[in-house]
């Protein structure tokens, strides 16, 4: 109990940094921060003697939960400069729920490895495209109608879900490959993922009940509310920051920010998949 204590006194702090950096980060590039709340539940989770197979969908499932907040209040801001596109969101709903509650159920049987190996080859993918550039290739000169719009609703909810990082990482890449402006999709992906994060957060809840007597105490199925609790506050409070940070940004700047962020993270996996930990 006692080393338990200790160790506690300085995860607890890295926690609220954690939660810090996740609203600079919902508000700067649109996405949930995800890539830094897993890792630091992962440690919580490890310091508490989760069993491996249950930790992994625990960190999502909190994630997905930590970003509900987060997300609103950073699309909020974004709004209240006029990025977001409304029309966008309306089309999305319903898809991005459809694939989040689908990535939710996955959850309930899937190894931990694959939530692992979904975030490094999405992220790479993504950060691999952010940092080439957005210039060059387009799938299109706007969004597409339709099935094609409804896939890629789908899409982004499922891999959002399985990754615990919202809708934002997704949305960006997408809208830009569309002709869209960059400020644009970041704003849109904000309020992205706040309508993925709720099913999704309520699915993990639902998909883990059956592991109540395992899971540590305050956790909701594969939710922990005492590690939510000690990330949304630090992240409600910085997410305006963000938003100010990615209007002053240039364009470019902006890009390779995001490119760089995504790798980084995916690299953060990629070593806790193949050394473990």
């Amino acid at each position: 109990m006692n080393e338990l204590l200790s160790e506690l006194v300085y995860l607890v702090p890295a926690l609220a940094l954690a939660g810090a950096a996740t609203g600079i980060l919902s508000g700067l590039f649109g996405v949930g921060g995800g890539a830094v709340i897993v890792p630091a539940l992962y440690e919580l989770f490890r310091i508490m003697h989760v069993p491996v197979e249950l930790a992994m969908p625990l960190c999502v499932g909190t994630s997905l939960a930590v970003i509900v907040p987060t997300s609103i209040r950073s699309y909020r801001a974004h709004s209240a400069r006029g990025n977001a596109d409304g029309s966008v969101l309306r089309k999305w709903i319903l898809p991005c729920v459809v694939g989040s509650l689908t990535g939710a159920a996955i959850a309930s049987v899937a190894p931990p490895q694959l939530f692992k190996i979904v975030f490094i080859v999405m992220a790479s993918v993504i950060a691999l495209r952010m940092l080439v550039g957005i210039g060059g290739l387009r799938l299109g000169d706007d969004l597409p109608r339709g099935w094609a719009m409804n896939f890629y609703g789908v899409f982004i909810g499922l891999m959002s879900a399985l990754m615990g990082v919202g809708g934002g990482a997704m949305t960006t890449i997408i809208m830009t490959l569309h002709g869209r402006p960059i400020h644009q999709a970041v704003a849109t992906g904000a309020g992205l993922s706040a309508m993925i994060a709720v099913p999704g957060a309520l699915g993990y809840m639902a998909a883990g009940w059956q592991h109540m007597d395992t899971l540590p105490a305050g956790s909701i199925g594969f939710v922990s509310l005492v590690g939510a609790a000690l990330i949304v506050p630090a992240s409600i409070l910085t997410a305006p920051l963000g938003v100010r940070l990615a209007t002053a940004m240039e364009k470019r700047k902006l890009e390779i920010a995001f490119g760089v962020f995504l790798l980084l993270a995916a690299l953060r996996f990629l070593y806790s998949l193949v050394f473990g930990g």
